[in-house]
């Protein structure tokens, strides 16, 4: 599918955000004062501002307040609902450290509930997807669990979580592309049943369906090379997780420190990119392009 980079952002960011506030939520860090404000302007930015971005993947993205009443069926509704619970829940605890320098333990743990429930339902958004058996696995959302925990646990300076988390994020990411690559070939769907003409005979790509793009084809058709592929997988998996886990085994610096979360943003960014130019939607093989 094309990787569209306002995706990629808020995929990227949006999930170190609610990372965050898990870790703020449990009481792992229990800032007051300026330095609450500190922690949870960091979080704020980064799960608001992922969201934000998203917006601007949408054709109409002044009707967007449109899909919270879709909750019954749609994943995109709930995720929306559950990440504006979880920052109202979060900003009232936060203020609770910040003005009074008190926390409130239940709501803490309410909000960091909510947080886990946003990245899953953001998760869920993909993983639904019959037409990408690729994502339509359960690693997709443990993927975004476990990244997004991980990635908030970085932040917030939960060295042994953070290690043992990017550690896991790492090996299961490994196994999702190994299983992924061949999981649109062993889902049964081919040029026959995208076409609907299986029961004629043997179905082949004669001529294109018409002579330019479409919106179709822009959005779901998107082919990377092996070799491109196989690098961006190389740098992802050493800026995403062997260089942090690296940077946090060296003598505690705050150096280190910064420099893992760097090197870790990075490596998310190409792995979001990834996910979704890897991405087979089962609508290409109508245009004989897998």
């Amino acid at each position: 599918m094309h990787p569209a980079p306002s995706v990629i952002i808020f995929t990227t960011f949006s999930g170190l955000g609610f990372g965050l506030l898990f870790w703020l939520g449990i009481g792992a860090i229990t800032p007051v004062g300026w330095m609450a404000f500190i922690w949870f302007t960091i979080a704020y930015l980064a799960a608001v501002g992922g969201l934000l971005a998203s917006t601007f993947h949408l054709g109409r993205p002044e009707r967007a307040i449109k899909a919270f009443k879709q909750w019954q069926t749609s994943w995109l509704s709930r995720e929306g609902i559950c990440a504006v619970a979880t920052l109202l829940v979060m900003a009232v605890y936060g203020a609770g450290l910040v003005f009074f320098g008190t926390a409130l333990p239940l709501l803490g743990w309410i909000g960091a509930l909510g947080a886990l429930a946003t990245i899953f339902t953001t998760s869920m958004i993909y993983a639904q997807l019959k037409t990408v058996p690729r994502w339509r696995h359960w690693t997709t959302p443990v993927m975004f669990l476990t990244l997004s925990i991980g990635g908030g646990a970085l932040l917030a300076g939960q060295v042994t979580e953070a290690l043992v988390l990017l550690v896991l994020a790492g090996a299961l990411q490994i196994y999702a592309w190994v299983t992924g690559d061949t999981r649109l070939a062993r889902s049964g769907t081919d040029m026959a049943s995208a076409t609907g003409l299986g029961h004629i005979g043997t179905v082949r790509a004669f001529e294109p369906p018409h002579t330019g793009t479409n919106y179709l084809m822009r959005e779901f058709i998107h082919v990377v090379g092996r070799k491109h592929a196989a690098t961006l997988r190389v740098i992802a998996l050493v800026f995403g997780f062997v260089l942090p886990v690296v940077f946090l085994l060296l003598p505690f610096s705050h150096i280190w420190g910064a420099m893992a979360v760097v090197s870790h943003i990075m490596g998310v960014l190409a792995l979001r990119w990834l996910f979704f130019a890897q991405a087979e939607h089962v609508v290409g093989l109508y245009y004989g392009k897998r």
